[in-house]
């Protein structure tokens, strides 16, 4: 044990210390408190402020000594980053807490803080996100999901190009027309896809509208399948037939030449069933035959859907062994799944003035042939 001066608890006095022997000048055990009381009394304050040591250089060199150490610099940090998260959190609230003054604990009231500086991290990072460009293809916009989807719907659709007959020459064309003599219309259209070549079926794609215009517009009295497309004849005096017999995806992979050359067999088709009307499913097909007819392109003022004048009939016989003054031409609305010009309540307008027209024309030879059966009755049995 270390040997403390005995002047260390009693002063530094010359007198004293001189006529202390020298055996007693050290002290392994330090004087009790009334000894010590006894020797400070009547000592000044400052003298026994003296007597205190002082840590203030020890202080110092921890200061320097943490200054160097490697954790110092994360230590910085976080105080700092402490300070600037507690920016509001002064000395008055923090006396506050222990008091409870609102019925709520201290750990209830940190946790409240911790969950606000998150909303508001969180809600600042939002911000900035939307601050920043968008690296999506499709532009921002102001709204929700609906602005999305009309911005989406707005984007122009790409038709395909011209696709020669090589390409899809791997697919067996299985449709065949489906006609009869003096039928009341006498549907065109463009050229089978691919599923309708393959199925045998025409208007078989599941995006096609064709047999849901056709009952919506009264040309049908029920909803048909595309399975009942030979059957549409002897049911209710429908045909259905092409321009152009290859298939393709879309009427976009045909040539104007090759839609022009299938004018003339259309022409010879109508001349032999000689049907009342024929319904041109799609303004191409109408081109087309404005093309081979009048020897150039249909102007825009020119074009119109519905009924065409009677100088525009197709299929006219002209002979002298016989005469025939052509079917009416009707142009409706493409029924093409990929065609987005028009809209579908807009189509089913074009197509209900057609529709009408059939509807009428079949309830009359209904009534034609029910008279025919009365007076056969009638002249059987008198």
């Amino acid at each position: 044990m270390l040997q403390v001066p005995t002047e260390f608890f009693y002063g530094s006095d010359e007198s004293s210390h001189l006529s202390t022997p020298s055996h007693e000048r050290f002290s392994l055990e330090a004087p009790s408190a009334s000894e010590k009381s006894l020797e400070t009394r009547g000592r000044p304050r400052a003298a026994l402020r003296s007597l205190i040591p002082s840590f203030d250089g020890a202080l110092d060199q921890y200061k320097r000594e943490s200054s160097q150490s490697p954790d110092a610099s994360m230590r910085t940090t976080r105080s700092s980053i402490r300070e600037q998260e507690e920016p509001q959190t002064s000395d008055f609230k923090r006396k506050r807490e222990p008091n409870s003054a609102d019925g709520e604990s201290s750990h209830v009231k940190k946790s409240r803080r911790t969950s606000t500086r998150y909303v508001t991290s969180t809600s600042t990072t939002i911000k900035q996100q939307q601050h920043q460009p968008s690296e999506s293809p499709v532009k921002r916009t102001k709204g929700n999901a609906g602005s999305l989807i009309s911005t989406l719907k707005k984007v122009k659709r790409t038709s395909s190009g011209y696709a020669p007959p090589s390409k899809y020459a791997h697919v067996i064309n299985k449709l065949t027309d489906s006609l009869a003599p003096n039928l009341i219309c006498v549907f065109i259209g463009v050229n089978p896809g691919i599923r309708t070549a393959t199925t045998g079926h025409a208007y078989n794609h599941p995006s096609n509208l064709f047999w849901k215009l056709l009952h919506k517009s009264g040309c049908t009295p029920r909803l048909c399948r595309a399975e009942e497309d030979g059957d549409m004849p002897r049911l209710f005096d429908l045909g259905l037939t092409n321009i152009v017999r290859r298939p393709t995806k879309d009427a976009g992979e045909l040539s104007k030449a090759e839609m022009d050359a299938g004018v003339a067999e259309l022409e010879a088709k109508i001349a032999l069933d000689r049907p009342e009307a024929v319904a041109i499913v799609g303004k191409g097909i109408w081109e087309s035959l404005w093309r081979v007819r009048h020897g150039s392109n249909i102007k825009k003022e020119q074009f119109k859907y519905g009924w065409q004048d009677d100088s525009e009939r197709m299929g006219v016989v002209r002979t002298d062994e016989d005469q025939w003054p052509g079917a009416r031409v009707f142009v409706t609305t493409t029924t093409s799944g990929l065609a987005a010009g028009m809209r579908p309540h807009e189509k089913e307008e074009v197509w209900r003035g057609l529709g009408e027209w059939v509807k009428d024309r079949r309830q009359q030879r209904i009534e034609a042939k029910e008279d025919l059966t009365d007076q056969a009755s009638g002249s059987t049995h008198p």
